[in-house]
Order: C-alpha cells, then sequence, then structure tokens
C-alpha cells in the first residue's frame, strides 16, 4: 500500500521497512531522538548494547524498532524479551511496541506482570506472542509454570536496568538472562550507571557497544523549578493557591506515604477537584483504571507516591508539585521528570517546609541546578524574587 506520508527527519535514512515507516508517521514523530538515531543501526547489525540515556529521550522506540525488523512472522515461539522494573512501565512498553506494530499485524504482543490474574495472561500466552513484555517476577511465574518457554529468544532487552537491580532483582534477572541461548542479543537501557548494571553486562554481553546520550539541550526535558517556603499548617492552602491559577490542565501532586496520597486526594475532591489517587495499596487492576483515566484526560489531577514517579509516560503534564520532598535524590528527578515531556515546556514546584531546607540543599547539588524561589506576601499573593506577581508572568 503506498503513502505520501513523509517519515520523522531521520528516520528515512535508517533503511527501515515500510510498515515501521508507516506507523512512526501515526506517531507523529517530527524527529528521530539522538538514542534512536544511534542504537537502531547498532541493534539491526545485532551487536548487544549497553545505553545510558536520560528518562523521556525515546528508549521504547530504539530498541523496539530493531526488535520488530528482525521479528519472524512465521514462527510462534517467544523471540523477544523486554524486562521492566515495573507494571506500569511494562505496560507502557507493550502500548509503545503496538503502535510501532500497527502496520504488521501478525505480531503478538503479550505483558506479563504481577497483580494481573494469571487466566488472562494465559490466554495471552496461548495466542503465541512473538513479543513478551514482562516483570521480573511474573515472567519467572511462568517460566516455573511451563507456560512460557524462553529456548528461541534471540532479543533479550532490560529497560531501566538501574532502576530494576536497585529494587532487588538481581538473582531474577540472572536466572531469566540465564535461561535465554547464549547467543541472543542483549540490551540494556539505562538512565544511569551503577555497580550491578555493570556487572551484569561484564557477565553476560558479549563486546556491547557502548552508546551515551547526554543530556543536552535538545533532549533534556524543559522544565523550570520553584520552590515555596511554607510550613506544615498552611502547606495546604499553598497546594489551593497553585491549583485555583488555573494556569495548568493537567497536574501531577507527589507525597511520601501512601496515607497522605489517599488523605489529601479525599480532601480535595471534598473541596470540589477532580482528583484521584495512585499508591501502593491500590489493586493493580485498579491502578491501571487510574492512569487510563489520567491519561484519557477524565480528571486533571493525580495524587501520587514515587510508585508513579518511574515508568509512567503522559506527554502532557504540566505541572508536578512536590508536596512532600523526596527521601531520596532521584526520586525528586524522576518526579520532575514527569513533566517537560515530548519536547514540550514543564514545571514543577515544591513546597518546602523549613525542616526540608537541608534535604533540598543536597537535591540540588544532586541535581546541579538552582531553583527560582517564590514566596506569598502579606495580601497571599505568590511573588517572585524580584517582586512581581508570579502568575501574571508565568
Amino acid at each position: 500500500m503506498e503513502t505520501n506520508e513523509t517519515p520523522a527527519t531521520g528516520f528515512e535514512n535508517l533503511d527501515l521497512s515500510d510498515e515501521i515507516l508507516r506507523a512512526v508517521q501515526k506517531m507523529n514523530f517530527t524527529r528521530i531522538t539522538p538514542v534512536q538515531e544511534k542504537t537502531i543501526p547498532v541493534m539491526m547489525e545485532g551487536h548487544d548494547v549497553i545505553a545510558i540515556a536520560p528518562t523521556g529521550t525515546g528508549k521504547t522506540c530504539a530498541f523496539g524498532i530493531p526488535m520488530l525488523e528482525y521479528i519472524s512472522l512465521t514462527d510462534t515461539r517467544i523471540q523477544e524479551l523486554v524486562l521492566a522494573p515495573t507494571r506500569e512501565l511494562a505496560v507502557q512498553i507493550g502500548d509503545e511496541l503496538r503502535r510501532l506494530a500497527a502496520f504488521i499485524p501478525e505480531v503478538r504482543i503479550a505483558v506479563l506482570y504481577g497483580g494481573q490474574s494469571i487466566s488472562k495472561q494465559l490466554t495471552q500466552l496461548s495466542k503465541k506472542p512473538q513479543i513478551i513484555v514482562a516483570t521480573p517476577g511474573r515472567m519467572l511465574d511462568h517460566m516455573h509454570r511451563g507456560t512460557a518457554r524462553l529456548n528461541a529468544v534471540h532479543t533479550l532487552v532490560i529497560d531501566e536496568a538501574d532502576e530494576m537491580l536497585k529494587m532487588g532483582f538481581v538473582k531474577d534477572v540472572c536466572r531469566i538472562i540465564e535461561a535465554v541461548p547464549p547467543a541472543r542479543q542483549f540490551v540494556m537501557f539505562s538512565a544511569t550507571t551503577n555497580q550491578d548494571v555493570m556487572t551484569i553486562s561484564w557477565k553476560y554481553q558479549h563486546d556491547p557497544i557502548e552508546i551515551t546520550i547526554e543530556a543536552t539541550k535538545e533532549n533534556k526535558p524543559q522544565i523550570t523549578q520553584y520552590v515555596i517556603p511554607t510550613t506544615r499548617e498552611t502547606k495546604y492552602e499553598d497546594l489551593l493557591y497553585l491549583l485555583d491559577s488555573d494556569e495548568f490542565g493537567r497536574i501531577m501532586i507527589f507525597t511520601n506515604t501512601k496515607d497522605m496520597a489517599r488523605r489529601l486526594s479525599e480532601r480535595l475532591n471534598k473541596a470540589g477537584y477532580d482528583t484521584d489517587a495512585l499508591h501502593g495499596d491500590i489493586p493493580q487492576k485498579k491502578r491501571d483504571q487510574v492512569m487510563a483515566g489520567f491519561r484519557r484526560g477524565k480528571f486533571p489531577i493525580l495524587v501520587c507516591t514515587d510508585v508513579a514517579a518511574r515508568g509512567i509516560d503522559v506527554d502532557d503534564v504540566e505541572a508536578v508539585i512536590n508536596y512532600d520532598l523526596p527521601n531520596e535524590n532521584e526520586y525528586y528527578l524522576h518526579r520532575i521528570g514527569r513533566t517537560g515531556r515530548a519536547r514540550k515546556h514543564g514545571v514543577a514546584f515544591t513546597l518546602l517546609t523549613f525542616t526540608e531546607s537541608v534535604r533540598l540543599d543536597e537535591i540540588l547539588k544532586y541535581m546541579g541546578s538552582q531553583p527560582t524561589y517564590l514566596k506569598f506576601d502579606d495580601m497571599r499573593v505568590l511573588r517572585r524574587e524580584d517582586g512581581a506577581a508570579f502568575f501574571d508572568k508565568i
């Protein structure tokens, strides 16, 4: 089938199939990202890869396109396996791969993760998928049950390897790696590098090509950071001021605890704000429904813990609010990284109490950036350091 559509700039130079180029066009990509430009040719040549790249730079397409290009549509065995650290990221990767395979109807993709019924996953597996996206624990479960065999896998991808290994999946990951054929292609993507990532690479990869994508002005999320000094007594009212500004259509509010996320969401709903909560105590089916509702714009405000800070892509989050300052430096980065995606500008606010100021200094040193400080005047108007009313100039 002929098409007059022009593929996104850069993809047309990679010797890709018409089906993939049409999918890229349908996904409204305007140009290839650096991690895609560097990774796709290397993977298509069959090399092992260890890629260090910032979040939000198009990594799923970087490994998904080569996987789809050399998949055998007549082989009903599992050929491609992607491991992700969280259920949310696994679902996201599965959705992205399906969009890339929109014009290859013979491709079957199964997404396996804990919290979803085994029977539903057995139904997926009975359709003989060539591609599996899974969390490590559920992948091992199916291996032990004999419902998923990895003896024909020729491409193994680990996404967000640093987070996965930090979460304690080292032994599970090693068992899965050792279950696939030794001659497979092994690709790892990671936002940062650490000892566990390098150990896995040294132990299991064969002469890997190292790809490092620096956070340049071109691929670094454009996020303006603001800090608002507050107190425990005024924090909620300060939050309402931001929500009432009508400057932001889609907002994520982060808390440190599940109880606070639940209570804050309930309090905002009672006050007339359309919100929902996402945290670890919510059953997986409900979590999927909440995220689907937020993506589709059914409600504009999501209150969540760090369970949602990594591995969730919602391209049009306009503002992130740290209701609580995170306990880990990396969590701050992952939280604010939910905005400013897809080359859009984002805004991140931190409501900072006095006792959290030392922690913020540590985070800013880790980030290598400086925020703009805002403060309320005696008339409860939020002002910049130069005295100008903030929402007049945002």
